[in-house]
């Protein structure tokens, strides 16, 4: 017999303990999308306590739409090995590795959790925890409180490393462009993504993925939009390969 008090009193309670269990972790991650999921599947197998916060309902980030909504995704050879990391199906045509947008955020998101990344969605990262020029956390709060303007406090967790991943909007790098300072780039502040340039941008989202003010590391198009890097459109091997550098340049501090 379904009980549907009991039903709520499951989900309150199990829901809540898991968000107690991560308010502190070797590392959080703000944003769910391609970056953000490959660099938590890495930090988790590397024995990583890891939490990944997205704003949205879905994970995925604009990987779910492919290109224009044909539902695919173009990754070049150097990447191909993460496709065959997250088991992902693809096909070789004119020396591009074509995958299903669906299927790849689908194991993407399978494989993050079967390694033991923590996951949540609703939730914004609003601000940084700073301590002694060091960013030792996030700030957190329910999207929907985002959305609706309301006036509600927010809550916070402590990591010994975060993750900027929040993707294209320069509104969603607050945590690196408003909160913290002056960062350790050549302008020293967050420039904005410029327009398309696919093989560039391939190559620099990569070089552009590191720390950015102590503590804080920056992955996938936060990256570029920090360094005011070109965007590439439905290429998607550069940003996995910003997430397994991520969680390669952290791995070695913790």
């Amino acid at each position: 017999m379904i009980e549907e008090i009991e039903v709520s009193r499951a989900i309150v309670e199990n829901a809540v303990r898991d968000f107690l269990d991560c308010l502190e972790v070797d590392v959080a991650i703000a944003g769910g999308g391609p970056s953000g999921l490959v660099a938590a599947r890495y930090l988790a197998d590397s024995g990583a306590k890891v939490a990944l916060f997205e704003r949205k309902l879905s994970l995925g980030g604009g990987m779910w739409g492919g290109g224009m909504m044909y539902p695919r995704i173009v990754v070049q050879e150097e990447a191909r090995f993460i496709l065959d990391d997250f088991g992902i199906n693809y096909r070789k045509e004119r020396g591009q590795y074509i995958a299903s947008s669906i299927e790849s955020v689908a194991k993407l998101l399978s494989v993050a959790v079967d390694s033991g990344a923590r996951l949540f969605n609703c939730i914004s990262v609003e601000d940084v925890l700073v301590r002694e020029k060091r960013v030792n956390g996030f700030v957190l709060n329910w999207s929907a409180v985002e959305a609706a303007g309301l006036h509600v406090d927010p809550l916070a967790v402590k990591a010994r490393y975060c993750v900027d991943a929040t993707g294209h909007p320069l509104e969603v790098c607050s945590i690196v462009c408003r909160k913290v300072g002056e960062l350790n780039t050549p302008s020293g502040g967050v420039e904005g993504e410029r327009s398309m340039w696919a093989d560039l941008s391939e190559k620099l989202v990569v070089e552009n993925t590191g720390e950015v003010y102590p503590g804080l590391y920056v992955s996938g198009m936060a990256a570029n939009a920090v360094y005011g890097s070109p965007r590439m459109g439905p290429v998607f091997g550069g940003m996995l390969l910003s997430g397994k550098r991520v969680a390669e340049l952290i791995t070695k501090r913790l």
